[in-house]
């Protein structure tokens, strides 16, 4: 990887790289860039959009998963919500107003039944008939959570945590000094050279 720009100008010009950098950063939290989070914004009625990917369920299949999720342990709405959001990674989140239709849709169909005693929240318990389905479909729903785990992944491969730490320690850091009194002429090129040999090694890798 080729860093062009970066550890070849002179010190003239490091002054200007310095300011570069923070008004660099800015933009890039405020639009698309180190700052973003992946999967965020709003994807048809409330659901948040997996990268890449125009549509997280097929015919049937959300209806499949909250069986299949009940079937582990009861739940109710908003737990069938979160546990599908955590199982992404938090990529993506079914809104309520495709949830609920569907558990509704389960219990008309005598697939789940509502608990008694389950307060002013509904929880959800699997019955005989919807755990027979769910053990027909059982490799089709593990291959539903699989999909939704692989999502969890690709974040993870592409959100580079530690990366973004690292960059975000050199921003508060050169913030800070700048809070406190700024740069002198020697001190702006002695920081300078510290980002241009950590270009250099970046280089190198």
């Amino acid at each position: 990887m080729r860093m062009h720009g970066c550890g070849h100008h002179g010190r003239h010009g490091k002054g200007a790289m310095i300011a570069m950098m923070m008004g660099g950063w800015g933009r890039h939290r405020s639009g698309r860039g180190w700052g973003d989070g992946f999967g965020s914004g709003d994807w048809g009625g409330g659901e948040r959009a997996p990268r890449g990917r125009s549509r997280m369920f097929g015919s049937g299949e959300l209806r499949l998963v909250l069986l299949g999720l009940v079937g582990e342990a009861p739940r109710h709405g908003y737990e069938l919500i979160k546990a599908i959001e955590e199982l992404s990674g938090g990529n993506y989140a079914p809104s309520p107003g495709v949830v609920y239709p569907t558990l509704n849709l389960l219990t008309d169909e005598g697939l789940i039944a509502e608990q008694d005693g389950s307060g002013a929240r509904k929880s959800f318990e699997i019955t005989a008939a919807g755990r027979t389905e769910l053990d027909t479909r059982i490799d089709e729903f593990k291959a539903i959570i699989e999909r939704l785990t692989a999502l969890a992944q690709d974040e993870e491969r592409h959100s580079a945590p530690p990366l973004k730490r690292a960059m975000g320690n050199l921003f508060m850091a050169v913030r800070q000094r700048m809070a406190s009194g700024g740069f002198d002429r020697e001190t702006m090129h002695q920081v300078a050279d510290i980002l241009d040999e950590a270009a250099r090694k970046i280089e190198r890798l």
